[in-house]
């Protein structure tokens, strides 16, 4: 589940869990509501620590090194 999906999940869950007056017969629509938040709470929380784990600290900010080749060496006396 990346980040867009857990973001739609919390949107979704919050319009069931707090807009929505409707009741329907078997199904309470707030529960889900807040289910769905729970659940796309959880995956945001995941997809953020997988994905600075991929990273790693300071991945971006390395600097790349460049070899530098003296020449061949001289006669060593």
């Amino acid at each position: 589940m990346g980040i867009g999906i857990s973001i739609v999940l919390i949107a979704a869950g919050a319009i069931l869990a707090f807009a929505v007056n409707a009741t329907v017969s078997g199904i309470e629509i707030h529960t889900i509501g807040w289910i769905l938040m729970v659940v796309g709470i959880v995956g945001l929380v995941l997809s953020m620590i997988f994905w600075s784990s991929w990273a790693g600290g300071g991945y971006w900010s390395r600097r790349r090194t460049a070899y530098v080749d003296e020449g061949p060496a001289g006669p060593r006396y």
